[in-house]
């Protein structure tokens, strides 16, 4: 049969081609497999969610306590290093000559020099009627007038050792003893009791990141305590600063503390920089959240295995639904990208509740500490990525295996 044109004319019997499927209706077509079965989708979504709630969590956690840390640092310079006193051949702690902060601030590039004495066999307690064994391991030290500064803290109540005190039976209390010693703030004629006798308070410090013995001592003046605790005037730690944000300087000051600081024995000298004991304090921490991500791709295989579960009981419960579709003209593809969206779809939902609850989890937890809430990119972009790939991943199989399903088969069992 043909036309006037001469064209032959469509055969009426000839098969139209098979609709198209948009995203947009590919998506409600997913989700319908899902809004069915509700309580099912739920608990397969669960491993999901509790995989990447683990993942956001931990690396969320680790980047907020990562950031005060190395704020932290930022803010009190990475110049300061410490010189204690070593030990002898005898395995004895040795001494650091009187001289040693003197000799050292002669050295270029350094800007200040402080120290503290460790008074020995000299105890702090509130009052005399506290049994002598309970010294909650308060130590007492001489401190000289600038080691706040050089430190890196500073006064939160009352103030710090002055010329005039320096000489009295005076002292200033490191944060961590002022709440052991229970003393929130600064009271006239407040006083401990240090070596058998009575020594006022006149301050309380902040606490020191880089210097936390200071935190736990009783701090007095060095001419006090050789006249009142009977202390022989050695140092047994200096802090040292040098020029400001100049890694070289600082590194070269570092190699000549120990021969400066104890000429005679320079191998009893311990150098150190406390930056750089932070940061690796750090990085050992990663060590620890490495574990925790390790739970939570255990628990993202299991996520994983629930969704391939519920996938393939889809697809026997809906033979069908799948026969007749395809005998309405949906193609073996259409049928695969439709079991292998409902699965991506399932992931994907508990990628998202995860996210949430791991942000959550990490601004509950930060808040609490007073620390900056940082959930970093890789995050949650890591955590819906895993879920999308684990979704097509365990739903493969089971698309595949409804694509192949015979339309003549599956409508004998309606």
């Amino acid at each position: 049969m043909t036309i006037a044109s001469g064209r032959p004319a469509p055969s009426v019997l000839s098969a139209p081609s098979p609709a198209r499927l948009l995203p947009g209706d590919m998506a409600g077509l997913a989700s319908v497999g899902l809004r069915t079965r509700k309580l099912r989708a739920g608990l397969s979504a669960l491993g999901i969610a509790i995989g990447v709630a683990a993942i956001v969590a931990v690396l969320g956690l680790a980047s907020s306590s990562q950031s005060v840390l190395l704020a932290e640092i930022s803010h009190l310079g990475t110049n300061l290093l410490t010189v204690t006193n070593g030990q002898t051949f005898t395995g004895a702690n040795a001494e650091l000559p009187e001289a040693a902060p003197g000799m050292i601030g002669r050295l270029p590039g350094v800007t200040m020099v402080d120290a503290i004495g460790a008074v020995s066999n000299v105890n702090a307690y509130r009052s005399p009627a506290i049994p002598a064994y309970r010294t909650n391991a308060i130590s007492v030290d001489a401190a000289t007038l600038g080691l706040p500064a050089v430190a890196g803290t500073s006064i939160a109540q009352g103030q710090y050792l002055n010329a005039a005190t320096t000489h009295e039976p005076v002292a200033v209390l490191g944060a961590t003893t002022a709440r052991l010693l229970g003393f929130d703030r600064i009271q006239p004629g407040m006083r401990i009791w240090v070596g058998g006798q009575w020594f006022y308070v006149t301050g309380i410090l902040n606490p020191a990141v880089y210097a936390p013995e200071i935190d736990s001592a009783v701090l007095v003046g060095f001419p006090a305590a050789e006249k009142y605790l009977t202390f022989d005037g050695h140092p047994s730690e200096i802090y040292v600063r040098t020029t400001s944000n100049d890694q070289a300087v600082t590194t070269r000051v570092d190699s000549l503390l120990g021969d400066e600081a104890n000429p005679e024995d320079p191998g009893q000298v311990t150098v150190s920089q406390p930056s750089a004991a932070l940061t690796a304090q750090a990085d050992a921490k990663g060590a620890l959240d490495t574990l925790f991500l390790g739970l939570g791709a255990v628990a993202l295989l299991v996520g994983a295995i629930g969704v391939a579960n519920i996938m393939i009981i889809s697809v026997l419960e809906r033979r069908q639904e799948i026969g007749l579709r395809r005998a309405l003209g949906a193609t073996r593809g259409q049928i695969r990208i439709q079991f292998l969206a409902e699965a991506v779809l399932l992931s994907l939902a508990g990628g998202i509740i995860g996210v949430i609850a791991g942000a959550v989890a990490t601004a509950a937890y930060a808040r609490g500490h007073s620390e900056a809430v940082v959930i970093p990119p890789d995050a949650w972009a890591g955590g819906l990525g895993a879920a999308v790939i684990i979704g097509a991943a365990a739903g493969l199989l089971p698309a595949i295996r409804a694509a192949r399903l015979s339309p003549v088969q599956s409508l004998w069992s309606i």
